[in-house]
């Protein structure tokens, strides 16, 4: 069965991966069709089935995390059965691991230095980008590339952004406002008035594409998906149905 997918674009040519869509699975409403979430309440072996699926397009099967809207970044080469994967984001340098992020509505960051030699891979919802994971994950991969002894610089790098809830659709109070203005006070024009009092239209592409550049991206391209507002409802979306399944960004090293 084929994934349909959204494919990841404007990184290093030794970088490949993608997004799914909720198409081509074999999961019911409110999950239909491929679902690739464990934690949300659907059939657990439907989602097998489903990660089945994904993985016959892989050169591996995805290492998964327990995502908790947080900041902590693992290692993908040194996991094993034993170690805690409470965590929101993965680094590798190792060719043909796949990194895997669920989304439904929530950002998945891919980075990638230039000569494809480290791979990030983050999710980022609004408290993970105001807490700090996009800063973390480009330290461990900085980290990485030096522990492994490939000159201690990670060079140029890029970044790209999964579909996710757009500025038209993600309205928040001002404590998510003031969170992100207590940061950096330039990032006001990422917030428009909505129609209630006190509510505000978060734009968390273009948070997240000022954190990257200010931290040294030399390009980010967001793939300009709404999840909420796609008029053929390709994507999961927990604020449009709360009772959703996840799509899935998968993103690995191609081996030489």
């Amino acid at each position: 069965m084929m994934v349909d997918s959204i494919a990841i674009d404007g990184l290093s040519a030794g970088v490949s991966g993608f997004c799914t869509t909720r198409a081509n699975g074999v999961s019911v409403e409110p999950y239909a069709s491929l679902n690739l979430g464990a934690h949300v309440g659907d059939d657990l072996d439907c989602v097998k089935r489903n990660r089945a699926i994904l993985t016959q397009h892989l050169p591996s099967e995805p290492i998964w995390l327990d995502q908790v809207h947080g900041c902590a970044v693992l290692d993908a080469s040194v996991l094993d059965a034993n170690t805690d994967r409470r965590a929101d984001a993965l680094v590798t340098t190792v060719p043909g691991q796949v990194l895997g992020i669920l989304t439904a509505d929530c950002m998945a960051v891919v980075l990638a230095d230039d000569q494809a030699r480290v791979l990030g891979l983050a999710h980022a919802g609004w408290r993970g980008l105001a807490g700090g994971v996009l800063q973390s994950t480009i330290a461990a991969m900085q980290d990485t590339t030096s522990q492994v002894g490939q000159s201690g610089e990670m060079g140029p790098w890029r970044a790209w952004i999964s579909p996710c809830i757009g500025p038209d659709a993600f309205e928040v109070g001002s404590e998510v406002r003031e969170a992100f203005l207590s940061i950096d006070r330039r990032l006001i024009d990422c917030f428009t008035a909505g129609i209630a009092p006190h509510k505000w239209h978060c734009n968390m592409p273009a948070i997240a594409t000022r954190i990257l550049l200010a931290l040294g991206a030399s390009s980010v391209q967001w793939c300009g998906h709404c999840t909420v507002l796609d008029e053929q409802q390709r994507f999961f979306s927990y604020r449009r149905e709360g009772r959703t399944g996840r799509m899935a960004t998968v993103a690995w090293l191609k081996p030489d």
